[in-house]
Formats: structure tokens, sequence, C-alpha cells
């Protein structure tokens, strides 16, 4: 994987041997109109930037994937999910805005790939991309960003977005918990505006907080947040598992088709308000008013690994802790005496027939009492019929 920052003018670097990718001075766009009242012309630089990536001729080559200044990728899960395509083929590949009020904007449209959020085209469609941009950009001046014309020229070739789950442009303020607690059947590939949202851990900084969910994904590229379900019979418990984030003890039976719904922990984007202010992409539920009806959430604290005497496969241990205790009578002593979730998991290597087809995975929790503070819970493949419910 080979990359580099674009930037307006040359900075300066400091540190000689510093890792970070190479830095190159975007080329003058003064020649293409711009008309966007209140937008800024470097949005034409910004969508040169993928000639100027192409034209600096690197070798064996078979995607171009461009992302903003502030989108965090998680590099695996990008390599991951762009093997499942043939780079030979024209491919586009992104992902839409949460919203509906961003997404139905006239200047934008349900087949953008968001530039935040980022997006990748297949060599064999960069190549001919690059050939026909400049022509294509002087006919749009009228649009606000990057990705619009990216788009719109990518429209005019015939090419249409296909869609992965994992981009995430996070259009979005406040709480990203419920984004992060029911993730889709896809690996994460990227965050953005984490600089504009609550931190993702409490009582650490943004900064903090994105750092301990790279050390997760590191570990497990591809469990990172996927959601995995499973059922306390004994004490009538539903445990939902966002691996290497959180973990929510529900005190009743919930099915899994409410689980994997969105709590609207989050707000839109726009600070003004209208009828379409609350229209997410995705179905959503709203958050109880009543705190002691919420789950009792823990969050990851740390992780280790140990490799399988019998197997030899990779297996984690991810600790998960109670981030405060709460004074709600009406929550069984079983949960309020816990403090701590320990998951067992084995690493995730999806191939690409499991790309393809997807399967969330199952977990069960081993043995507990009334009297533990502490819960042990084991992830695993599930059976071939195996169904995830309260079982009588």
């Amino acid at each position: 994987m080979r990359g580099c920052v674009f930037v307006d003018k040359m900075v300066l670097q400091n540190d000689a041997n510093s890792s970070l990718p190479p830095v190159r001075v975007s080329e003058d766009t003064s020649r293409f109109p711009y008309s966007f009242k209140g937008g800024a012309p470097s949005a034409i630089r910004v969508a040169r930037v993928l000639l100027e990536t192409v034209n600096l001729n690197h070798s064996d080559v078979r995607w171009f994937v461009f992302g903003d200044d502030d989108t965090v990728f998680f590099t695996e899960n990008l390599v991951k999910t762009l093997s499942k395509y043939d780079h030979n083929l024209w491919y586009y590949i992104g992902s839409l805005s949460e919203t509906f009020t961003q997404n139905s904007d006239i200047l934008s449209s349900l087949e953008m790939g968001y530039g935040g959020c980022g997006f990748a085209l297949s060599y064999s469609l960069a190549k001919v991309l690059a050939k026909v941009l400049d022509s294509c950009l002087h006919r749009y001046p009228h649009l606000y960003g990057s990705d619009a014309r990216i788009y719109s020229c990518l429209a005019e070739l015939g090419v249409g977005l296909t869609r992965e789950l994992g981009f995430h442009q996070i259009d979005l303020r406040g709480d990203l918990f419920g984004i992060l607690a029911s993730h889709p059947l896809a690996p994460l590939v990227s965050l953005h505006h984490l600089d504009n949202v609550n931190p993702i851990f409490p009582n650490k900084t943004r900064h903090q907080g994105i750092e301990l969910l790279l050390k997760a994904a590191t570990s497990d590229p591809n469990r990172i947040v996927q959601q995995t379900i499973c059922y306390d019979k004994k004490f009538s418990r539903t445990i939902s598992i966002s691996w290497g984030h959180a973990v929510q003890v529900f005190e009743s039976n919930v099915l899994v088709r409410d689980l994997i719904q969105v709590r609207k922990t989050f707000k839109s984007w726009g600070k003004k308000e209208n009828i379409y202010t609350n229209l997410y992409m995705f179905n959503t539920r709203e958050v109880d008013r009543d705190p002691c009806k919420r789950p009792t959430v823990f969050y990851l604290d740390n992780m280790s690994s140990t490799t399988s005497n019998t197997t030899n496969d990779i297996v984690i241990k991810s600790i998960y802790k109670r981030n405060n205790f709460d004074n709600c009578l009406e929550k069984k002593n079983v949960t309020n005496k816990l403090e701590e979730i320990k998951v067992f998991s084995h690493k995730l290597d999806l191939n690409i027939k499991q790309l393809q087809a997807r399967r969330r995975q199952c977990c069960d929790v081993l043995q507990a009492s009334s009297v533990d503070k502490v819960l042990n819970i084991d992830i695993r493949e599930c059976g071939e019929e195996e169904l995830a419910y309260m079982h009588p």
C-alpha cells in the first residue's frame, strides 16, 4: 500500500525520518470555473488529485482510494473489502451520508460516494477517468464539493456507485454509540468527522478513544465493532457485543431484529431542523427516556492474545468494564453486581466467500452465578440451523 498527502502549498516538515506519507502540492486549478456561492474553489483541486495520483504512474496498482484529512481508515479491512472485486473491471466503491437531508440535497445524490468516508476506484476505471476529468470539470462549476464532481464525471462515463456499508461518512453530531453498537454485517473500513462527535469511549479524549479502537482493530481487524448477540437463559438476559468497543446487557428478552436497529444516540449533522432532520438511511430506535430501562454498558478496557496449543489459532481475550454504577433499584442484583465482562474469540479471517455472503457469529454465556462480578462469554461460529433467540 502506497499513499501521499496533497496540500495547496508546501508545509514545513521538521522530521525528515517521519513515517508519514510523502506530501505533494496539488496543481493550480484557477483556469476552472467555480460558482457555488460560499463554497471553496479548492474543491476542484481536491477533485483533480485523482488525475494527479494516476499520473504518478506507480507500478502494480490495483485500486486508488481517496479520503479527507479527517478520515480514519482501517487499512486491513479496506484491503479485505476491495479484494471481493476484480480491479480489471470498472468499479466505483464507497457509501452515502447517514442522513436523508444530506443525500437529498440537489447538489448531492443517492448514487454518490461521499469523499469524507472515502471512495475507491479500480485501476482500470481511474485510468480512463483521469483522461477525461479536466474536460468534464468545466461542466460542473455550480457544484459544492470534490466528491460531487467525481460522481458527475463517473455518471457521464456511465458508471454507478457500488455501495459498501463499512465506509462511514458520519454526518452526525453527539454520541456515535448507536452506530458502533449495531454495525452492519460488513468490515469497518472508515470513520469520518470524529473531531465533531463525542469521544467514542467514556473518560477518554477523542484522540485516546480513537487510539484504543485502532488498537483493538490491530488485534482483530475483521471483527472490530462486529455485533454478536447471545441470550443468558438462566437470568433472562440479552447480551449484545460490539467487539472492541462495548457490551450491552439487557435485563429482558430482546429480539435480534430489534437489536440490529440503530439506537438514536446522535443527532443529524445539520443544525437547522426541518421535517427531514430525523430521517436516516437506516432503521433507528429511540433511546429509552428512563435510564433504569436502558441496558447496562461495559466499554473495552484492554485485550490480550494467545495461540491455541491444539489448533494454532489466535485466541483473543477482550475485557470490558462497567463505566458507571447507577442506583437503579429496578435492575436485578445479578446485573448490579457485574463489574467486568470477558469475551473470548478466535481471530476472524474472512475469506472471499464469507465477505460475499456474511453471517453473524454466535456466542455463549459461560457458567454464571448471581454473585459473580465477572461474566465470561465465548464467541464462535453458529451451527448451520442455529437461531439466536431466548430458549425456553
